[in-house]
This record gives C-alpha cells, structure tokens and sequence, in this order.
C-alpha cells in the first residue's frame, strides 16, 4: 500500500512527524537557484570580509599617501617622523606652485581633447568592426577576425617605430592627429564588441530586415540603442587609456603646446628637480577628470557587467 509524500509519518513508539515535502525547483525553468555568499556558515563570512577588507586596505594605502603628501609643504613632505600628520599643518601651497610654475591648464585641454578624440573613433570603429564580424558574412572573415585576435598579443611599444615613420611619411608630427590616430586601434575592443553583438537576439534584426532595414539601420537604431551599456564600459577603459598614455604622446610631439597633461608634468619635474608634495600634486589634478568620468558612467559599467557577465545573460 502505497501513501502519499505529503502525508505524516508515523513509527512505533514515537510521535508524528510530518514527512518533508519533496524539492522543487524555484521558477518555471527548471533550475535551481543559488545565492552568490562569501561563505555557507557564520564564521568563514567573517574570515571572507576580514581578508577583503585588508586588502581593500592594502589598495587604498597609496592614494592615501598621495592625498596625504599633496597637503604637506615641501619641507614636510620629506619627513619621515610626521608623515601622518604634518609638523607644520596641511596647505594647498603645493597645487598652487604646480598650477603656477606649469602650463597645467593647456595640458589639461590637451589630455580632455586628445582622449574624447581617441574614445569617440575607437569606440565607433570598434563597434561597426564587432557588428560586421558578429553579423555579416563576407569573404576571408574568419582570417580577418583571426588576425585581430593575435593583434591583441602585440605590446603597443613594439608599434612605437612604425607609428613615428608612418606618421613622419605623411608630415604628421607635431599634430594633433599624430597623437590622436594611433591610438585608436583597439582590437582587444573589438573582440569584446563582437561578443556582446553575439549574445544580442537575432531576432531583432530579422524584424528589423523584415520593415526593410539594411545593415547600417540594423547597427545604429536597432543593437546600438541596445549596447548602451557596453558601450559606456568600453568608453570609459579607452578614456582611461588615452588620458594615461604617456609614451606615444611624447615621441610623436615636441612642440610645448600639444603636450599633454603627462608629458607636461614630467616636464615641471625635470626642470625643478624631484619635489614630493608638487608631484602627488600634479597626480591628484591629473587623476581628477578620471575620478569623474568614472562617477559618471559607473552606473552603465556595473550594468555592462551584470547583463553581459555576471548575470549569464
């Protein structure tokens, strides 16, 4: 005789204890759910923060001295005794003998022209190159998108002589466009475009073919609108890059006037000798604009990464 999973369950000499009611899955898919926690008991969650919170600690401790040292006078700067709290109290004496003694405001234009120039290229020829692999056939595609794959492997730095004497070949130098073209060849940008065109549906684009849209409808009111997101995230890191970059900037220009915001502060260094407040300074103005573009798409960067990655979407 057979009874039911739902009934109770009675043994000899004991009370009834309800039988447990068998597993079901939670939604309609399926599949089981787990929750995303540092650990399963009380004590390893403890362990998991703790661990995280040093090593938040460890990474917060440089720019902590950065801060700490760009409101310290020179004299202060350089003592090891009062490094926390100086002896001679905080000043903006270094921020203003930077902005002073440097064209800083030129090199800032220059740095904020120079990486909007390079993100709004690098972004729309990366985007069109992943919409073309990801959704086009033409021929000798695999090869091509083959050979873009291997050119993420290329360090930059092995480039620099190609760019100056392709550059110098079309009397470039000393341009803006010099500092600016090279540094749109991003194929690790592309890759990540054509991934994200990938996992867009099909469907969309057969409704789309459907009203008579072509490619270039398809790609700019159709998966662009779509792409927000990733198209923030991928913005931000070329920004980032551009503003940052150092080295192809100063070889590609001499004239003081296109110098941008890194090249001019190595420039102030040189010149007056190695002083610490002044240089942490400069870093903290030169590290200002990033702070806020960062602020500013961090909401579309951690959704990027939660339809796209994390969320398995």
């Amino acid at each position: 005789m057979t009874t039911s999973t739902d009934a109770p369950v009675r043994h000899a000499g004991q009370r009834i204890v309800p039988a447990r009611p068998p597993h079901r899955p939670v939604g309609g898919s399926g599949r089981t759910t787990t929750n995303l926690t540092l650990g399963a008991g009380r004590t390893t969650r403890v362990l998991a923060l703790a661990v995280l919170a040093v090593a938040a600690l460890i990474w917060l401790l440089p720019i902590a001295w950065a801060l700490l040292t760009a409101f310290k006078s020179e004299a202060d700067a350089s003592d090891p005794v009062h490094w926390i709290r100086p002896e001679h109290g905080f000043t903006l004496q270094a921020f203003s003998m930077v902005w002073e003694r440097g064209d800083l405001p030129l090199w800032m234009l220059n740095s904020f022209l120079v990486s909007v120039a390079v993100t709004v290229i690098t972004v729309l020829v990366s985007a069109m190159a992943g919409y073309a692999f990801s959704r086009t056939l033409f021929a000798g595609r695999k090869w091509l998108f083959t050979l873009t794959i291997a050119a993420v492997l290329v360090p930059p730095q092995i480039l620099i002589v190609p760019w100056f004497e392709q550059m110098l070949t079309l009397h470039l130098l000393d341009t803006y466009a010099a500092v600016i073209l090279p540094q749109t060849v991003a194929p690790v940008m592309v890759f990540i475009l054509k991934k994200h065109f990938d996992s867009l549906p099909v469907e969309l684009e057969e409704a789309a073919r459907i009203d008579g849209a072509g490619h270039w409808r398809i790609f700019w009111s159709v998966l662009l609108p779509l792409s927000r997101p990733m198209l923030a995230a991928v913005a931000i890191f070329v920004f980032i890059g551009a503003w940052n970059n150092f080295l192809w900037p100063f070889v590609s220009t001499s004239d003081p006037s296109l110098m941008t915001l890194p090249v001019g502060i190595t420039t102030v260094k040189d010149a007056y000798g190695i002083q610490y407040a002044q240089s942490m300074a400069s870093a903290v103005l030169a590290a200002l604009p990033l702070v806020a573009a960062f602020v500013f798409f961090q909401r579309h960067i951690v959704k990027s990464v939660a339809t796209t990655g994390l969320g398995g979407q």
